[in-house]
């Protein structure tokens, strides 16, 4: 990696970008735009909805109708403003970069960007080239999701730049994610004087993520999480309302629309109590095809071809872009960004070494897959 493109890359890490923070979000869709602005790449920016920052839609390679090569990497990040000050200053130790976002993953988009704008200057593609760049992967995709099953269904391969996993692994297949919000609602009392006559909100809801927990099913690869609770307006007031997030994994289609109707099943013991469950699967499991299986043997033969061994995960519990694309039949290919640890921690860094040969393998899939 050229110290032009680390200092380039050191500037992405910099311009802090959560989900929501839509001003950073655009300043890191204004910085894609200048680097396409010197490369025959068509750039169509999607103006945001829904509170969320804009999003990025670039063409290049030959100009004939035919699926294309599909590539997508997304610059929303799960720290918040400030991180880089307080928590997880930018620094490089060895060959650690350390700096919010840098592994999941602006240092694969980064990298990704800059093999396309390659491509479409010396005019190398295989095929044309659509790169969607998002805001909102962290979140479920809620924007972006229409766009890339649209241009999907279009498309003859997608390559996601999330990291790679377990030490440079790429990824061909990962869980389903699933999102449900449950409000329980009881009866208001003063805890003192009139407490038998309150229905505990808190109370129920602690029963219901006991339910929720023990659906969890390790030998399926099913998970529930309750990771937040919130309810309650004083300690000495019976609480009416108690609300909770669930999260939910699985490795099948099955499995999820299982899961989904025990979820928006959920009743109260009590009668006195109202139990509201909204939500379902926000990301279709992502399953290894037989054509995403032939997509990673030739990206192990390039990988070969340019010195290093590219192996493949077990089946990966988070979800990505790549779900959307796999579970409309296109063989995709993800984990292609940066190898390094720590994604959405504040120990998160990329090893620079891994940029180059992954810069590498990203061009010769643009110019191989025909």
């Amino acid at each position: 990696m050229t110290s032009s493109s680390l200092d380039t890359l050191l500037s992405w890490v910099r311009t802090e970008s959560p989900t929501h923070d839509t001003a950073g979000v655009n300043r890191m869709m204004d910085l894609v735009v200048a680097q396409m602005a010197d490369a025959p790449v068509a750039v169509e920016r999607l103006p945001g909805e829904q509170g969320l920052g804009d999003a990025l839609v670039l063409r290049a390679g030959p100009q004939r109708d035919e699926p294309a090569i599909l590539v997508m990497s997304h610059l929303d990040t799960v720290h918040p403003v400030g991180t880089l000050e307080r928590d997880l200053p930018l620094r490089i130790e060895g060959d650690r970069l350390y700096g919010p976002g840098v592994y999941d993953m602006k240092g694969g988009a980064y990298f990704a960007l800059e093999a396309f704008k390659d491509v479409a200057r010396r005019s190398s593609a295989a095929r044309p080239i659509v790169f969607i760049v998002t805001p909102d992967e962290e979140i479920g995709s809620p924007m972006t999701r229409p766009v890339i099953e649209a241009i999907g269904r279009r498309s003859a391969v997608a390559l996601v730049t999330e990291p790679a996993r377990d030490g440079g692994r790429i990824v061909t297949s990962r869980k389903g994610v699933g999102r449900f919000d449950v409000h329980v609602e009881g009866r208001p009392a003063h805890a003192g004087s009139r407490h038998k006559d309150g229905r505990n909100a808190i109370y129920e809801a602690a029963r219901q993520i006991l339910a929720v927990e023990a659906l969890t099913d390790y030998a399926r690869g099913i998970t529930t999480t309750v990771g937040m609770v919130s309810g309650g307006t004083a300690v000495n007031t019976i609480p009416q309302h108690c609300r909770f997030p669930v999260d939910l994994r699985v490795e099948t289609v099955a499995d999820g629309e299982e899961m989904t109707r025990a979820l928006l099943g959920l009743k109260p013991e009590n009668p006195d109590f109202k139990v509201t469950v909204t939500g379902g699967m926000n990301r279709p499991p992502y399953e290894r095809s037989e054509g995403t299986a032939k997509l990673f043997d030739h990206a192990r033969e390039l990988a070969a071809e340019i010195g290093f061994d590219l192996v493949s995960s077990d089946k990966v519990g988070g979800g990505s872009d790549g779900n959307f694309t796999a579970a409309i039949g296109i063989p995709t290919l993800d984990g292609l960004g940066i190898d390094g640890d720590g994604a959405h921690t504040l120990n998160e860094y990329g090893l620079i070494s891994s940029i180059a040969p992954r810069q590498k393998l990203m061009t010769r899939l643009l110019e191989t897959l025909r």
